[in-house]
């Protein structure tokens, strides 16, 4: 009989998070620049309604701010940008898929919103992804 434990906590999230951006290119590492990494359980509504989206469980993640490709100066005194995971979608995707560790969809996920602060494509986020695989 499998005996299962508690869920991830935050913390244990972000800390596989935070692993996952250590496996970047240290190119890639170097121009994250200030950008704030969080762990949350859910979305909340204001970001939900921005998304057009009703469902919390369909976000696993989340991208706020401009990509690197599309900044200037007038933008200053906006918000520091932010790259939000949300815990309990990504372990709902992980229980649904049951193929993958937990731990290498965190990094799918972290290389995601990564490639949006990039202004990578989808075939690029792909790349990224794959060289810094297991």
């Amino acid at each position: 009989m499998r005996s299962f434990g508690t869920p991830i906590t935050l913390d244990e999230m972000e800390a596989l998070g935070r692993a996952a951006i250590a496996t970047l290119p240290a190119t890639f590492r170097e121009q994250m620049g200030d950008v704030v990494f969080t762990v949350e359980d859910f979305a909340d509504e204001e970001t939900l309604r921005e998304l057009g989206m009703e469902n919390p469980f369909e976000l696993t993640g989340v991208y706020e701010g401009h990509a690197l490709t599309e900044r200037s100066i007038e933008m200053s005194g906006n918000l520091p940008t932010r790259i939000r995971l949300f815990r309990r979608p990504i372990l709902d995707e992980w229980a649904e898929r049951g193929d993958e560790t937990l731990e290498h969809l965190v990094r799918h996920v972290v290389i995601h919103e990564i490639g949006h602060h990039f202004g990578l494509s989808d075939a690029d986020m792909h790349a990224l992804e794959d060289m810094t695989g297991d």
